[in-house]
């Protein structure tokens, strides 16, 4: 008979001294872990710098998940969290500082500046918005310059935006924005579609304007709000101004693995965690899962990775 669990999780809202597994992130893949550990047995926790859920909640809609035709980012992410809770401790808003192993033992620094002891870590912090560095973006940061749709499109209905990166996300967004009475113009830095044929599809079907060989210079404003950017054609070097009220940046992600630069985890050359196919890395009793591993960037993969760890983690622990 498999069992049923009530745990009542979502009560607790305390850390303890030790446990034997520590998964650092909210998002798919560590809310997959958290769920299989807690079934295998494990004393098991997760910490999540923000809301758990991860990045899915900035997806628009998702038309790839199993078990859904079609569902919003922000309610599939509910889904998850809502899902994980009834099994594990998840303790938001407190982010991990720092990561260091004595003996046999990992010790989890804490912004609150509590230190957590743990046998074994899964690392599931994934990625967050990669910059552009140019001038005028930090700048017209909120004042017209965004990394995320669903949070800040309403602000420009019946307006024209920018929406810069044209691979799925950046396409999603477009999309995202004319079903919302926002005119996109997407700008891409590649010369040719740079997302899946089922979204330039779409694209073109919708009329969005996507122009590529396109770098962006400069975002500018009048020092209030962006009212333009200006971009380059990478074949001509011919320079173009486009006015537009908002600018968002979709041009890739870059890993979190800023807490375990002390540890000596293996990184590939772009910063993401080296794993081997059950999500072990080079120091023992610490896995990598999902984005952060730079294997996954698809939602599905992320949760399938929180899952193999969860379970290598129970097998080095308690079987070995």
């Amino acid at each position: 008979m498999i069992p049923t669990f009530s745990l009542g999780k979502a009560e607790e809202k305390r850390l303890n001294e030790e446990y034997e597994l520590f998964i650092v992130g909210g998002g798919p893949a560590g809310l997959s872990a958290g769920i299989y550990a807690i079934r295998a047995g494990l004393d098991a926790v997760i910490v999540e710098k923000t809301l758990a859920g991860g990045l899915v909640s900035e997806d628009p809609l998702i038309e790839n998940y199993l078990g859904f035709e079609s569902i919003e980012g922000e309610k599939l992410s509910k889904n998850f969290r809502n899902h994980a809770l009834k099994y594990i401790n998840i303790i938001s808003n407190v982010e991990v500082l720092d990561i260091k192993k004595i003996d046999d033992r990992f010790f989890i620094s804490l912004s609150t500046g509590q230190t957590v002891k743990s046998k074994a870590v899964i690392m599931a912090t994934g990625t967050t918005h990669k910059k552009l560095g140019i001038k005028g973006e930090e700048e017209y940061l909120g004042k017209g310059v965004s990394y995320c749709v669903t949070c800040d499109a309403y602000f420009f209905k019946n307006k024209k935006v920018a929406v810069i990166g044209g691979g799925n996300s950046g396409a999603i967004a477009a999309l995202y924005l004319k079903s919302v009475n926002v005119e996109p113009t997407v700008l891409e830095f590649m010369p040719k579609y740079m997302c899946e044929k089922a979204y330039q599809d779409q694209l073109k079907n919708n009329k969005i304007n996507y122009i590529m060989n396109a770098q962006v210079m400069e975002i500018y404003g009048n020092g209030e709000k962006v009212i333009g950017l200006k971009y380059r054609d990478r074949s001509s070097n011919k320079e173009y101004d486009l006015k537009v009220d908002g600018v968002f940046i979709y041009v890739g992600l870059i890993p979190q693995t800023q807490s375990i630069k002390s540890l000596g985890i293996n990184l590939d050359s772009r910063g993401y965690i080296i794993t081997d196919k059950k999500c072990r890395t080079n120091v023992k009793n610490f896995y990598g899962a999902g984005d952060v591993t730079g294997d996954s960037g698809q939602i599905i993969i992320s949760a399938g990775q929180g899952a193999v760890a969860a379970l290598s983690a129970y097998e080095d622990l308690r079987l070995k």
